[in-house]
């Protein structure tokens, strides 16, 4: 058996997600014996599904493959009793206990529930961008900006994220080259104004990322950028090419029973409360800050414990 069940049956929790923040939510629940159900999601093992060396999680002084660390925290839960299946939650009603979820057609009930769905990066959205993933191309700076020392570096954005990911990354690069589709930035004066007076950051107006050329090894070598207001097509020779144009949270099963702010983020209520009682949050689906593997799972860890403590006081 690897944990996957077909059968669904009320839960004492069921844990939506299986990146960093809801394996390690699976792992605590289990480990408290309450045989946690955990709906793996779209995207299996979140963001670290597409991160190919991870470097910065403790534990790993060489460093570990991001598929093999969500797996082995995967394991590790259903090594204590959590189960795992297939699937998205498509339909949730919150409005009463215990709560509902649909999965693949069916309905899951659960006395609890953790929302661990993370948030999916915007991409570019260009032709044959997805071969490139990990291969030069990456939409977290603070994950892998360190593979690019003394490297020529592109961000693509204009707001406060790109602006702030452009400034760490000349720490690592031997040029920061930051292009936005528009003349004017959306990002606040104080972090353009940082931006331009940082003497490695070179900024291209107008213009956006049309296709990425790669070499034999299928890593990022170079990109084609198009002008808007002349029109013409200028080739630029990059070896990482970051986007810093936002994340979607996972959240639209839950909008308008979960309080969320504009952009779709849980707004957290304390702890890893909700608005909701018995509903929890952890990971990205709140954090818009740090987004790192090892804030996710530390949250993971403080939903379980507080679903762990509110089924106590139940008698559960």
């Amino acid at each position: 058996m690897d944990g996957i069940r077909s059968t669904l049956i009320m839960h004492n929790v069921v844990i939506i997600g299986s990146g960093c923040a809801g394996n390690t939510a699976a792992i605590y629940a289990a480990r408290a014996n309450l045989k946690p159900l955990v709906v793996i999601g779209h995207e299996a093992g979140g963001q670290l599904s597409i991160t190919s060396l991870v470097e910065n999680f403790p534990g790993f002084p060489e460093g570990v493959d991001g598929p093999e660390l969500v797996e082995n925290m995967k394991k590790q839960a259903i090594h204590f009793g959590a189960e795992y299946i297939h699937g998205s939650v498509g339909e949730a009603d919150l409005s009463q206990r215990p709560f509902r979820l649909k999965v693949r057609g069916e309905w899951i009930e659960a006395r609890t529930v953790i929302i661990a769905s993370g948030a999916s990066a915007r991409w570019l959205g260009i032709p044959g961008e997805e071969k490139f993933i990990a291969k030069g191309y990456s939409s977290c700076a603070t994950c892998d900006g360190f593979f690019f020392r003394n490297k020529k570096i592109m961000v693509v954005g204009g707001g406060d994220s790109a602006m702030e990911e452009a400034n760490f990354l000349t720490r690592f690069g031997e040029s920061v080259t930051l292009v936005h589709r528009r003349e004017e930035f959306r990002a606040s004066k104080i972090m353009i104004d940082r931006a331009r007076a940082n003497p490695k950051i070179e900024m291209i107006l107008n213009s956006a990322v049309e296709s990425i050329t790669g070499n034999e090894q299928g890593d990022v070598v170079g990109v084609v950028l198009n002008n808007f207001v002349t029109g013409e097509k200028l080739a630029v020779s990059v070896d990482g090419l970051f986007v810093a144009i936002g994340h979607i949270p996972n959240t639209k099963p839950f909008v308008g029973q979960i309080d969320t702010d504009t952009e779709g983020y849980i707004v957290g209520k304390g702890g890893a409360r909700t608005n909701i009682a018995g509903v929890f949050h952890a990971g990205d689906v709140e954090d818009r800050v740090y987004r790192q593997a090892i804030t996710a799972s530390g949250a993971g860890c403080k939903a379980a414990i507080e679903v762990e403590r509110f089924l106590e006081a139940e008698g559960h």
